[in-house]
């Protein structure tokens, strides 16, 4: 089963079961992937966030059944996961314009989203610099935040701006170890790979055997095998690697992601590019 089918097997199981509580653990493991990175190559496919795609997809149906049966507002709220017909009416209001009474009325305009469903397009027009690596196990040290997944690339930066205010980077510079390839000050993305979460943690961190000190964590990752990706430029070039990594290289690379955090990677700024480290296992 090809990467495109899997995701497709993904919405297929979405779909089964929309008007129930979702489990998006069996739709990622559906598409061969972890939570983290299901969630985070829907909303980079898709331009849409997953909880988002599920929210709208309950409101069409939920108003395809107001128009054409007799069925009651409350038990229309409760079929499609609302716990009183005043957050429904909220919710259906937000995204149709007007009420569910309303909507069974003839002329009233209502939105439908139809099912999404992917497929390969042509891409790739410039290149991708990466490599593989082996890497031994290895440890970090540094402050651990936790951040909606949705939103990361709005809390994300801001994390790194208040780091940098309160003198972190030095702080962490001082812990560093030497001997792997993994260098730089890094962003480590981990634990957002459990049940239905949509939020995973952060890590400003370094590579390094020490202590943590006061206010910060040590996280210990075992060996794997990792594709890294390079950025020229600023820290503004990992975004886009995340969105090539997911509709360019995966469908097509012979690796699947591992279960394992991924890892952007600052180098410092006179060498002009940056790293995203994501481990795979060959397909």
């Amino acid at each position: 089963m090809d990467w495109v089918d899997r995701m497709n097997e993904a919405i297929r199981y979405i779909e089964d079961h929309i008007t129930e509580k979702i489990d998006y653990e069996r739709a990622a493991k559906a598409a061969c992937c972890s939570v983290y990175h299901f969630q985070r190559m829907f909303s980079f496919m898709t331009d849409v966030p997953l909880s988002e795609y599920v929210r709208r997809r309950r409101l069409t149906l939920a108003a395809f059944e107001l128009q054409n049966g007799n069925v009651k507002v409350v038990d229309v709220a409760l079929k499609f996961g609302y716990d009183s017909p005043e957050a429904f009416a909220r919710a259906f209001q937000a995204l149709h314009g007007t009420t569910p009474s309303a909507a069974r009325t003839a002329g009233t305009k209502l939105k439908a989203y139809p099912p999404i469903s992917f497929q390969i397009s042509i891409k790739g027009v410039s290149e991708m610099n990466y490599r593989i690596e082996e890497m031994k196990g290895f440890s970090v040290v540094g402050v651990q935040e936790k951040v909606p997944t949705n939103g990361a690339f709005d809390v994300v930066p801001a994390l790194w701006a208040g780091a940098a205010r309160e003198g972190l980077f030095g702080r962490l510079w001082d812990l560093r170890a030497t001997g792997l390839p993994l260098r730089g000050i890094l962003g480590v993305c981990a634990d957002g790979d459990h049940g239905n979460s949509e939020e995973f943690h952060y890590i400003l961190s370094i590579v390094s055997e020490s202590a943590p000190p006061e206010g910060m964590v040590k996280r210990d990752f075992p060996a794997a095998t990792w594709a890294v990706f390079e950025a020229e430029g600023g820290p503004e070039g990992i975004a886009g690697l995340w969105k090539r990594l997911y509709a360019e290289w995966v469908p097509t690379s012979g690796y699947d992601l591992a279960y394992l955090p991924a890892v952007e990677c600052y180098l410092p700024p006179e060498e002009n590019k940056n790293e995203l480290w994501v481990a795979v296992v060959k397909k």
